[in-house]
């Protein structure tokens, strides 16, 4: 009688330990993705309790660590499958949920169902973005984005709320249509394909010259004058900036073609 030949169900294998490492994350990147995370939901919470500054400083935060967790990642060359769908989630609330809450809560809730809908209509706005991102993130020009950043349409709308409630303009009704334009827009932006600039080629490990550093010093004495006021320009200069930028584009690309034409003719 012969010994039963063993199959393969019952083989033993081995565990590839280069395998199991891989299955780990990196902490440092996904520690700023956490704390902005958190940052994102306590802005939800404040905005709830009607506690608008704070909820607006929060939101700013997160924009921060949110670039932060970027920048080390890329510096360190820690950038994971894991790393890159955590920011993406966290980014949801902190960039989508979070500054449309806050919209609705300051003033939106005023205009009945008309403010949900457009605090709804910037939520669905910065899914689409954030899910057009992970998906053109390979082909598209690391120079620009194509639409409003989510991190950039939050930042207006939360400035633009810290502004208002620090000069108490919620007791006057321009404040809801402000609020309601500015929410709508940001929206609209961020499933455009206006082009902004990424910042992404920006060397920040390179030495810069001395005047350089001087300059950012007297941006952040600047900003310190008046932080919503400044702030909410800024972020509202660079919201306009992609649409200039764009006319220029497309100024540039027909007159290219009329010269075209008109060599074509020549030649004819």
């Amino acid at each position: 009688m012969t010994d039963r030949r063993p199959d393969n169900i019952h083989r033993l294998i081995k565990p590839n330990a280069q395998a199991l490492r891989g299955r780990g994350i990196y902490l440092l990147p996904n520690l700023f993705t956490t704390a902005a995370l958190f940052a994102g939901f306590y802005a939800l919470v404040m905005s709830v309790n009607h506690r608008f500054e704070a909820a607006a400083i929060a939101v700013l935060v997160a924009i921060v660590l949110d670039g932060m967790d970027g920048r080390i990642a890329r510096m360190t060359n820690t950038q994971s499958d894991f790393g890159a769908e955590y920011d993406s989630l966290a980014d949801m609330v902190s960039f989508g949920v979070a500054p449309a809450v806050l919209a609705y809560e300051w003033m939106l809730h005023d205009i009945g169902k008309f403010g949900f809908l457009v605090a709804f209509v910037y939520v669905s706005g910065a899914a689409l973005r954030l899910a057009r991102f992970n998906v053109q993130k390979t082909v598209q020009d690391k120079r620009y984005f194509k639409g409003l950043p989510s991190p950039s349409a939050a930042a207006l709308v939360a400035t633009s709320i810290w502004f208002g409630d620090t000069y108490q303009l919620h007791e006057y009704g321009a404040a809801v249509v402000l609020t309601l334009l500015i929410t709508a827009a940001a929206a609209l932006l961020m499933v455009s394909n206006i082009r902004y600039y990424s910042f992404k080629d920006l060397d920040l490990r390179g030495r810069i010259p001395f005047v350089v550093l001087l300059v950012m010093v007297l941006v952040f004495g600047f900003i310190s004058l008046d932080p919503p006021l400044i702030m909410m320009l800024g972020f509202l200069g660079y919201a306009v900036s992609g649409m200039l930028f764009t006319l220029m584009q497309l100024r540039r690309s027909r007159a290219e073609r009329r010269r075209d034409a008109a060599r074509e003719r020549d030649v004819a």
